[in-house]
């Protein structure tokens, strides 16, 4: 076998065993508030009750020195998701949902407020694999929380 068939055939063996890629979605918006206003808005971890529209309400608890919000869904849900990291300096926090009825697993996302060009922007990343469903449709579910909660944030901070 020649030292090029070996590439070949080790190549493939690592692709075929490798797992997905996760998916990734990213969004932002752009505010005319100050980057210190809109981490004000958005920078307490259960603040997303206050400016997401599909959240009712938001309860912090602790568990095992993890600290965890609650979601109640307008609607009728809950969500469970744990602060991973706090960076208050630089304006973000990075999260996962462990428990969810939304159609991920391995959820793991982070927000953040910046200075920008024209205003403030605000970044909102996540990683997940789908989950009870194809991936465009997991992605399609996850771009309309991120674009509702943003379009909202927004509307209270101006554009």
């Amino acid at each position: 076998m020649t030292l090029s068939r070996i590439i070949l055939a080790a190549t493939l063996v690592a692709f075929v065993s490798s797992p997905a890629l996760a998916i990734e979605v990213k969004k932002q918006a752009t505010v005319a508030a100050t980057p210190t206003a809109a981490w004000g808005a958005i920078g307490d971890f259960c603040g997303i009750g206050d400016w997401h529209p599909v959240v009712a309400k938001c309860e912090l608890s602790r568990h095992g020195g993890a600290t965890l919000r609650t979601l109640s869904l307008k609607g009728g849900g809950t969500i469970v998701e744990k602060l991973v990291k706090w960076n208050d300096a630089r304006h973000s926090y990075t999260y996962q949902i462990v428990d969810s009825p939304l159609p991920v697993a391995h959820y793991r996302s982070t927000i953040s407020v910046a200075k920008g060009a024209k205003g403030t922007t605000i970044s909102w990343i996540g990683s997940f694999d789908a989950k009870g469903a194809p991936d465009d449709k997991a992605r399609e579910v996850i771009e309309g929380v991120y674009t509702s909660g943003l379009d909202s944030l927004v509307k209270k901070l101006g554009q």
